[in-house]
C-alpha cells in the first residue's frame, strides 16, 4: 500500500489534488459536484481523479448513475490513513 501511495501522490501529475480529495473523503462522504465545489476544482476533474482512486481501490462508491454516486473511502484506505498522512507530511504539501 505504501508504494501505490506515493506512486498516487507523489509519483504522478495530479497527486495532489488527489491527496486533497482523499483528505475530503476521510471527513465524510461525499458526491463528485460537492467535491469539486469544496475543493474549488473542475467537475471534469474530479471525474478523472475519482476514476484513478476507485481503479486504485482508494475509494469505493455507493449509488447509481452519474450524478447519483456517493463516494468515500475505502476499507484498505481507512487501515492505511495513518500511511497516507505519513507520505503527504514528507511531500512538503
Amino acid at each position: 500500500m505504501e508504494d501505490l501511495l506515493w506512486w498516487l501522490i507523489a509519483g504522478t501529475r495530479g497527486g495532489i489534488n488527489r491527496a486533497r480529495i482523499i483528505k475530503e473523503l476521510h471527513m465524510r462522504p461525499y458526491n463528485a459536484n460537492q467535491l469539486a465545489k469544496n475543493l474549488d476544482l473542475d467537475y471534469k476533474t474530479i471525474r478523472h481523479h475519482m476514476d484513478v482512486l476507485k481503479k486504485n481501490k482508494i475509494i469505493k462508491c455507493s449509488g447509481e448513475g452519474q450524478y447519483g454516486k456517493v463516494y468515500m473511502l475505502s476499507n484498505m484506505m481507512k487501515e492505511n490513513y495513518d500511511e497516507f498522512r505519513r507520505i503527504w507530511n514528507e511531500t512538503g504539501d
